[in-house]
Formats: structure tokens, C-alpha cells, sequence
């Protein structure tokens, strides 16, 4: 019987820089799964993990960098075929300071800082440019204004 459960989070890194922001784009190590795509820090759940510790942990973990401010952003599914189950990926922007030093992991080869229609165009998985424009919708103005006290997490 197909199961649903939150399984994975993505967090969007992104730098608040005087001319736009920049985003973080990671690029797949070509023996791991997706070889060669771009994508945002993505990982599972541990068992008994919340989202919002496993995102901080997979952001230490394939990046190196700790956020500033943190917001939930989105819930999306999607359905795994291996595992016969619905997975929830709960979605999370992360705001770093400067001089947001990256140190990857070894399921990515590159990284690079680009603008925000860059990493769209990147991105191989259409949830995550959905996910990138709620963020830049949302978050526009620096914080979320009325609704801050909902979606930052930290």
C-alpha cells in the first residue's frame, strides 16, 4: 500500500547582496544519482528528525554554511517508486552573511553564486523553480512582513 510521509527537505540558499540576490546552485557528482544536474541543498529525513533540524543539518553537511534567517516556505510531493510512496519535501529558504565560504560535499562537484533567474534556468526539477519564485514572491522585501511570524523559522 502506498504510504505518505515527510521524507526529504530543500533549502534554498540564497545571499542578500546590495545589487540582488544570489543563489546557491550545486551541481551532481557524476557517481551519484542525477549526474551532471543542478539543484538546491537537498537530503532525507533521519529517523525522528523534524524538517526544520534536517535542513539545518544538510545545509552544514553539503555546504558548510550555518543561516542567518530561516523561513519554511512550502510543503511539495511527490511519489518514489522504490520505496512505493508519496514522499512530502518540506521547503526551506536560507538567508547566509557574508563572506559565505562554501566547502561541498561529495555527492556535488560545483557550485556557483548566480541570480535568481539563473538558478531557475538551472535547476532541473520543475518544483524547485516553482519553489525558488514563491521564495522571491514571498520574501522580496527582505522578510516576510506579515506574515514573518508564520514562516521564519529562526
Amino acid at each position: 500500500m502506498t504510504q505518505i510521509q515527510v521524507g526529504t527537505i530543500d533549502v534554498f540558499v540564497i545571499r542578500p547582496l546590495s545589487d540582488g540576490w544570489r543563489v546557491l546552485v550545486l551541481q551532481r557528482a557524476l557517481d551519484t544519482r542525477c549526474p551532471g544536474a543542478w539543484e538546491t541543498v537537498h537530503g532525507r529525513l533521519e529517523a525522528g528528525e523534524e524538517p526544520d533540524a534536517g535542513a539545518l543539518r544538510e545545509l552544514r553537511e553539503e555546504t558548510g554554511l550555518d543561516a542567518e534567517r530561516f523561513y519554511v516556505i512550502a510543503v511539495q510531493p511527490y511519489y518514489l517508486k522504490v520505496m512505493r510512496a508519496v514522499q512530502l519535501s518540506v521547503v526551506f529558504a536560507a538567508f547566509v552573511a557574508e563572506p559565505a565560504i562554501v566547502v561541498i560535499g561529495p555527492e556535488h562537484q560545483r557550485f556557483e553564486w548566480v541570480g535568481v533567474d539563473e538558478a531557475m534556468a538551472r535547476f532541473a526539477w520543475p518544483r524547485e523553480r516553482q519553489a525558488l519564485a514563491e521564495i522571491r514572491e514571498l520574501l522580496a522585501s527582505g522578510d516576510a512582513g506579515p506574515v514573518e511570524d508564520v514562516l521564519r523559522v529562526r
